[in-house]
This record gives structure tokens, sequence and C-alpha cells, in this order.
């Protein structure tokens, strides 16, 4: 292959990378959809402006090496999904403003079905192909199509859920799909999913820490205050981290809300929250999770469509990524 991995990235493709799906080890699949982001709006342009940014990166990556040459490519965007989404727009607004026109409650969740299943079918080619599928949103309501067919191939999973929020809510605003109802759905949807272990959570309603704790050990929380009284106390971070990965079964899925990170790295998602985790805390959790435990696959989401955060959302995915591509090998180091 003549490329070179040190040279500026040539346009038009994710990372500058040479690689077609087929030859790809990870597919990459943007999902430009936000129908029901209840607060800011723009994460439809999340995977764009993640894209777009991706030719600032240096592919070499100090954790996780020349990962990249095990080939990384993007599906192109698929226009059913954004016509999708501009049309389930107008009735989603509508009721989040109050209009109890249930007509335009069940146009949204019909939408919000075949979504489901364009990435439930999608999600599933890959892993049958043998490849890492890597969902990429738009809103946290997108990857349950994903975790479905996922679970189907490899019941008994667990998932990493890093995220702000619980989205323990049920039919939030009425919508049966909603952001911050995906692991509601999740857990009462899909018996695949053995545990989701749920990092950074900071924002999050009584009836969904109730639902937490009766639905315990299948949900194991490690909220936010939890990471910073142990940092307080002096515990190390590698400690936490252990604690987090030792909750998960051998196989994983990753489902990464952007807002689970410091504000101060994705000021344009749509719920944003103080406190969060660093970018090297997130880091630090990837690669002994890579080291411990397999990674089937993942899903980032809720990225803003601002310069900023398609940097940092590039980044966070190809560390995902990265750790994705290396996982299940043991110990040995890849990067420095």
């Amino acid at each position: 292959m003549d490329f070179d991995p040190d040279a500026p990235a040539a346009p038009g493709s994710l990372y500058g990378l040479p690689f077609t799906v087929d030859a790809a080890r990870a597919v990459v699949v943007a999902v430009p959809w936000q129908a029901t982001t209840s607060y800011r709006r723009g994460t439809r342009d999340g995977p764009r402006a993640i894209s777009e940014a991706s030719a600032q990166l240096d592919l070499f990556d100090v954790d996780f090496g020349a990962f990249w040459e095990q080939g990384i490519a993007m599906l192109p965007e698929d226009p059913e999904l954004r016509a999708l989404d501009l049309e389930a727009e107008p009735d989603a607004l509508a009721v989040i403003a109050g209009d109890e026109d249930a007509d335009a409650l069940r146009r949204v969740n019909q939408l919000g079905e075949r979504v489901n299943g364009w990435v439930h079918s999608v999600t599933r080619r890959i892993l049958l192909a043998g490849k890492i599928p890597a969902i990429v949103g738009g809103d946290h309501s997108v990857p349950f199509g994903a975790m479905q067919a996922v679970s189907e191939l490899h019941p008994g999973i667990g998932v990493l859920h890093i995220d702000a929020h619980a989205d323990l809510r049920d039919a939030y605003e009425g919508f049966v799909w909603s952001h911050a109802s995906i692991f509601h759905n999740v857990l009462h949807r899909l018996p695949g999913v053995a545990r989701v272990v749920q990092v950074g959570v900071r924002d999050v309603g009584a009836a969904e820490v109730a639902l937490a704790r009766a639905l315990s050990p299948r949900v194991v929380s490690f909220y936010d205050r939890d990471l910073a009284s142990a940092a307080a106390e002096g515990r190390p971070w590698q400690a936490v981290v252990q604690q987090i990965v030792d909750a998960l079964p051998p196989l994983v899925w990753i489902s990464l809300d952007i807002d689970g990170l410091d504000p101060a790295l994705c000021p344009g998602t749509g719920t944003p929250v103080p406190g969060g985790l660093s970018f090297r805390e997130l880091t630090g959790l990837l690669v002994t999770l890579s080291r411990q435990r397999k990674i089937v696959g993942f899903d980032l989401d809720e990225v803003g469509p601002s310069e900023w955060d398609g940097n940092v959302g590039m980044r966070v995915l190809y560390k995902l990524l990265g750790a994705s591509v290396c996982s299940g090998h043991g110990e040995p180091r890849r990067g420095l």
C-alpha cells in the first residue's frame, strides 16, 4: 500500500485513510438523527464535524500504536436518515413545546422505529462480516438498533455507558425512542444485554436512581460524585478504572455520550453538564478496558457541529477505534 501516514491527510475520507469498507477492520456509520433532542439542537451534524476535523489527526497513537493499519473506513451518509430527521423535526419540536397533538407524537415514534431498524440492519451486517461497528450520532437514541443487533449475536454482552445522564426515563416527553430513554429501552427490551455499567452520571432523576437500584446488579453506577470523592480521598484513577472494568463481562459494547466528558471539551453538545471525565481519564479507562476485555463495537453520540466539538469528537472516536481494534489481546502495549 502506497500510503504515507505522516503526510498531510488527503481530503475525502475519515482521517485521510485509504481503506475501502470491504478492506477495513472497523466501519464507521454516521446517523444524522436528532429528532428527540430536548435542549440544544445541531448534533445531527456531529458526524460531519468529526469527519471534517479528522484530517488534523496524527495517525500514530501513543496508546494503541499504528492500529489504523488494520483498516478504518466510513460509510457514506445515507440521505434517507437525514430526510427522516427533517421529516420528524417539526412534529418533535411541537411536542417538546407542549403541543398535545397525539398524531405528531405517533409520527415521531414511528420514524424513530425506522431509524432503529436501519441501524440494526447495518450493525448486524458489519458484525456478521467480522468487523467492528462504530455508530456515530446524532442524539443518544441512535444506537438502540446497534445494541439490539450486538445483543442478539453476543447474548450476555455488557455495555459501558459513559454519560452525564442515566438515560433511564420511560418515554421521556412521550417519545418512546427518546435520547433520555435509551437505557430504559435497552434494559427492558434487550434481554441479551447482561449488564450496563454507567460512568460519569451527574444529572439524574429520582426515578432513574430508583430504577438503577432496583435493577442492580444488572445496572452498576459510578456516579460523577463517586469519582470525585475517590480522587479527593487520594485513590488513583487507575484503581477506580479497575473497579469499572471488573464490573463488565468479557464482551463489551461502549456507548459514549460526549457530554460524559468535561463540557469544556464538548461545549456544543445538546445537554452539557458541569463535571465529567477529562480526556486523559477517558483514555486511561479505554486502555485498561482494551487490555482486559473484548470490545465488539461502540457508539459515540451528541457531538456538536462546531469546529472545536468536531476536533475533540474525532479524537475521542480515534481512541475508541484504537481500543476496539486492539482489544482482547492481553497486556502488551501497542503504543510508546
